[in-house]
């Protein structure tokens, strides 16, 4: 009899300890574009964009007008002068190309430079929430999908935007 008691409790306990079981969920989506820290980023790596843009743009440019230079003159050219402007038009494309790959890579660098102290900042304010709530898991639906969130897991988004101080 003491047996079945004990044997009872034990296969009781992990249903009461499940009962009590918290799970939370999140958009950090919604909650980092909220962030002033994350409009501010944006806000300079578009105006790098631009920057970048604008000289690719004028280098492009520069070097239509060569090639389109050389095409009218090419037939009228000594054989050595246009092998020699073939050559600098050879090298301006190259140029361009090693310059838009620069360009890739520091723009790459640019933004995670901007938004690795930004999704810091919002880790550890997940994980102050989760504390706070008495969580075990809290899933981020924008990097996750969850394909069902029951009415028992708590939506922790307004709290996580509190933490950080944003609406």
């Amino acid at each position: 009899m003491l047996k079945k008691i004990v044997l009872a409790a034990i296969l009781a306990l992990p249903l009461s300890v499940m009962a009590q079981t918290k799970f939370g969920h999140m958009n950090s989506q919604d909650v980092i574009t909220a962030m002033p820290e994350y409009t501010k980023a944006q806000t300079d790596l578009d105006a790098m964009a631009k920057q970048y843009q604008e000289e690719m743009q004028r280098t492009q440019e520069e070097f239509n007008k060569k090639y389109q230079e050389f095409l009218a003159q090419a037939d009228s050219l000594p054989r050595n002068i246009a092998e020699r402007r073939q050559k600098e038009l050879q090298d301006m494309d190259q140029r361009q190309q090693q310059f838009q790959q620069e360009v890739y890579q520091s723009m790459q660098k640019a933004q995670q430079d901007a938004l690795t102290p930004i999704y810091q900042k919002l880790e550890t304010a997940i994980q102050a929430v989760g504390k706070a709530e008495g969580v075990i898991y809290i899933f981020d639906i924008a990097r996750t999908p969850v394909a069902y969130i029951g009415a028992e897991s708590v939506d922790l988004t307004a709290k996580v935007k509190a933490q950080l101080g944003i609406k």
